[in-house]
């Protein structure tokens, strides 16, 4: 794929959409393209997670150990560890290829120089992130005031 053809599935994703076309040309640029065939891991539950990725081809089923058997499949589009690309932290599933996919890796350090480089495109993320902090803080105390009822 080209970069101009990397830049409009990153477009696709929400989260990236608000860094603007010029932000995501240059992620565009410094990310890398993986590979992997049908039942390779992309990552395990409790990996130190350095950066996030964009599903290019195929798909990942997303497999959390909690006791629950919670699978969620993801398909080209999606953003796989949103959360990685601001802050350190451990992944919290498992994700396995369904089939040969290939995803554009995200390292937490280029995500980072870019929001250096492109201070508005920060704000926006920022803003954005802040919202849904603010819904979710919202949602659980209506499910408690619920549950208290």
């Amino acid at each position: 794929m080209s970069i101009d053809d990397d830049v409009v599935l990153l477009e696709r994703v929400t989260t990236l959409r608000l860094l603007g076309a010029e932000a995501l040309r240059v992620l565009a640029i410094g990310a890398e393209q993986q590979q992997f065939a049908s039942g390779s891991i992309l990552f395990r539950a409790g990996d130190e997670a350095d950066g996030g990725y964009v599903v290019q081809d195929g798909s990942f089923r997303i497999h959390v150990p909690d006791g629950r058997d919670r699978e969620v499949i993801v398909e080209r589009g999606t953003l796989i560890g949103e959360l990685a690309l601001i802050v350190p932290i451990s992944r919290q599933a498992t994700a396995i290829a369904r089939e040969y996919s290939m995803v554009i890796r995200i390292s937490r350090t280029l995500f980072l120089r870019v929001l250096d480089s492109y201070p508005a495109a920060a704000r926006r993320l920022r803003d954005e992130l802040a919202n849904r902090t603010r819904q979710t803080t919202s949602d659980i105390l209506i499910a408690s005031a619920k549950l208290s009822s």
